[in-house]
């Protein structure tokens, strides 16, 4: 009985052990299970992940692109998705590979987000900043019916088993992903024991992938500041002005005398050498892009003035030689080869240029607020330093300014290599382009330049020709000049009509005879206070100097309008005095000339007046032939005397000359007026 009873105690105690060992290893099995289970969720939804990321790349996108619809912005939509699927195929493959280590799985999992923490931040920072455009955008193409139309037809045609009725089901899966990396890594944590060699690097790949998403948001924060401040505003000054509060006066006012007492001396200050560096080197890439864009505008702007000579287009009427040789090389430069050079400028420097100074402008701005702001920190900082604390508004003016400061010590120096790729590239082009040009040029003339006699001298002997003939052309100009002015008939003074002599007088009257001046051709003013003035008139000079100290820019009284003209288009002018007797006017033509003639015989002799012979005439700029018994013909060159400058419509077109003592109708824009130097010769118009 005794062994009986004692052997009763003994089988409840190890029915006791064994129902607490079978409680002890339950829960072990438990956490043990829940861990695969975590694994394998992170790997089985990695892959379905990637999955979807590549429909939505390479089907829906795809498809998208075929459809070619201008308002689609896909950039816009998709982001650096395909960034994204880069690095998340790699790091898929790397989980996958983790299933063939049954004891270290969890360590090379640790050592994985390790290894990707980096690609991932940089590649997730990208997306989600501009994951809010893309949802703006999804939202405008679903209230126009036929992008919405095309963007469902997308969705059923390459994702039907999704039943997605837009895009934002694919776009939002980066964002909620990136977020789910800490939770998946967290649950693998919870189920590992804190004994296991592999706790230490899970706490580690969990705080790393928290680090992500924070810097993910703090980056996107910076950028939702950043747009706030890099938009450029063309406002007029009624906008500003409407702007103003008593709020931005005074926090301009404290900026202004903040900036003043930092140029004076009076405060420091912040020192930010990482940033002042960048700033320099951006400046010098804006001034360097707008100095290049002026250059290359300024060399269009030669160019357009080049092409418009069109010695091709010109009947030389000369025979085959030299002359005919030019007119073809013209013609081909002209037609083939400068245009195409022009298109290839445009399109490989002007536009890129263009694209640069665009993205130029909100890191100017952005560099502009960042230095209000600056001035707004040091006076918050100073106030906080004095009184404790600063209020809510203080504090988030604050950090403006510490986010645009950290956006750009973050991005200037990829901008700024960026912006010096892209200028650099411009100059090649440029260049290269240059090179193609005159060796397409020199190849075209070469060509021509066989055909002609001399296109087989040597260089010196050419050089000697060309020199020779020069030599004989200059000897030989004075004794044509000479012939000319032989040949040609004496001028005929060209008398004022009565208001240019009232106007002539007057000007004697006011400033005396050796300050009047004729202007030598047409003037056009371009500038404040400029007059414009037409060739012949005759004005006073009153100052040989403008407000400047410029000589080369006169003022003069044109006989009621006082302003400035260049010096170069006036010519002293030197009236004679003579005594005019009454006006003679001819006799009314009978038959049809009396029709066209406006002029009447006056009722009464005019008194003598005292007048001065002109400086200048008129004569036939160009040959006319009389086509009616109304009309004169005219010899280029020929002196005529204007009696109207009308017909009897008062039409301007037509005026009434005479020749030779012939009276007729001539084309008034046949007609030249020349300034006369000296009394016996003949000079040519200016």
């Amino acid at each position: 009985m005794a062994s009986a009873h004692g052997a009763e105690p003994d089988a409840e105690d190890a029915a006791e052990t064994e129902e607490a060992i079978y409680e002890e290893v339950m829960p072990c099995d438990r956490m043990e299970l829940s861990q695969w289970l975590a694994v394998e969720e992170l790997i089985t939804t990695e892959a379905s992940y990637v999955h979807n990321i590549q429909l939505c790349v390479a089907d829906i996108r795809a498809h998208l692109q075929k459809k070619q619809l201008p308002e689609l912005d896909l950039e816009g939509l998709f982001s650096n998705t395909d960034d994204i699927l880069h690095v998340s195929r790699r790091f898929l493959k790397g989980l996958e590979a983790t299933a063939t280590q049954e004891q270290e799985q969890l360590l090379c999992i640790s050592t994985l987000f390790q290894e990707f923490k980096e690609e991932m931040e940089t590649v997730y920072k990208i997306y989600c900043a501009s994951y809010d455009h893309a949802l703006l955008l999804v939202e405008s193409y679903r209230k126009d019916p036929r992008l919405q139309e095309e963007i469902l037809e997308t969705l059923n045609a390459t994702v039907p088993h999704t039943g997605a009725s837009d895009l934002s089901f694919f776009l939002v899966m980066p964002v909620q992903r990136v977020t789910k990396y800490p939770l998946l890594l967290g649950k693998i944590l919870e189920n590992t024991p804190t004994s296991a060699s592999a706790y230490p690097a899970l706490q580690a790949a969990v705080r790393a992938m928290a680090q992500v998403n924070t810097n993910i948001n703090e980056y996107k924060r910076r950028r939702e500041v950043a747009t706030k401040y890099n938009k450029a505003e063309h406002l007029t000054l009624r906008d500003r002005f409407a702007r103003l509060n008593t709020h931005s006066i005074a926090k301009k006012t404290t900026r202004l005398s903040r900036l003043f007492m930092h140029e004076a001396g009076i405060v420091a200050k912040t020192e930010d050498k990482e940033y002042d560096d960048l700033e320099e080197k951006f400046q010098c890439v804006v001034s360097s892009m707008a100095a290049l864009k002026e250059n290359v505008a300024s060399y269009l702007g030669h160019l357009e003035a080049f092409l418009l000579a069109t010695p091709h287009k010109r009947d030389l009427q000369l025979d085959e030689g030299p002359a005919q040789q030019y007119r073809r090389l013209a013609e081909y430069l002209h037609c083939t080869v400068f245009p195409e050079f022009k298109r290839r400028l445009d399109r490989l420097v002007c536009q890129p240029l263009c694209s640069l100074s665009d993205m130029l402008v909100g890191p100017q701005q952005l560099v502009k607020k960042r230095l209000d702001k600056l001035l707004d920190y040091e006076e918050i900082q100073e106030r906080k330093s004095e009184m404790g604390s600063v209020t809510y508004d203080e504090e988030a003016a604050m950090n403006t300014y510490l986010a645009i400061n950290a956006l750009l010590v973050a991005e200037l120096p990829r901008f700024n290599q960026v912006a010096l790729q892209i200028l650099g590239q411009i100059l090649c082009s440029l260049s290269t382009l240059q090179r193609d040009l005159a060796a397409q040029v020199l190849h075209q003339a070469e060509k021509e330049l066989e055909q002609m006699p001399h296109g087989h001298m040597p260089l010196p002997s050419f050089w000697k020709m060309v020199e020779d003939t020069l030599k004989q052309s200059g000897a030989q100009l004075p004794t044509f000049c000479q012939m000319f002015e032989t040949v040609m008939p004496s001028p005929v003074t060209q008398p004022l009509n009565p208001a240019e002599e009232r106007k002539v007088l007057s000007l004697v009257s006011k400033h005396g005879p050796d300050k009047l001046y004729q202007v030598t051709s047409n003037i056009s003013g371009s500038k404040d206070l400029d007059l414009t003035l037409q060739r012949g008139q005759i004005v006073a000079l009153l100052q040989s100097v403008d407000t400047k100290g410029n000589t080369n820019r006169w003022l003069v009284d044109a006989g009621g309008p006082r302003g400035f003209v260049p010096a170069g288009k006036l010519q002293p002018y030197c009236p004679v005095q003579r005594q005019q007797p009454g006006m003679q006017t001819p006799a009314l033509e009978s038959g049809t000339e009396r029709r066209r003639h406006s002029y009447a015989p006056p009722e009464a002799p005019r008194p003598q007046v005292a007048t001065f012979t002109p400086a200048f005439q008129v004569v036939a700029g160009f040959s006319f032939a009389a086509r009616s018994p109304q009309e004169v013909s005219l010899q280029a060159g020929q002196p005529v005397v204007v009696l109207e400058p009308h017909d009897k419509k008062g039409s301007k077109e037509w005026s009434l000359v005479d020749v030779n003592g012939q009276r007729g109708y001539v084309p008034s824009s046949y007609l030249v007026t020349v300034p006369v130097q000296e009394p016996a010769g003949w000079s040519l118009p200016v």
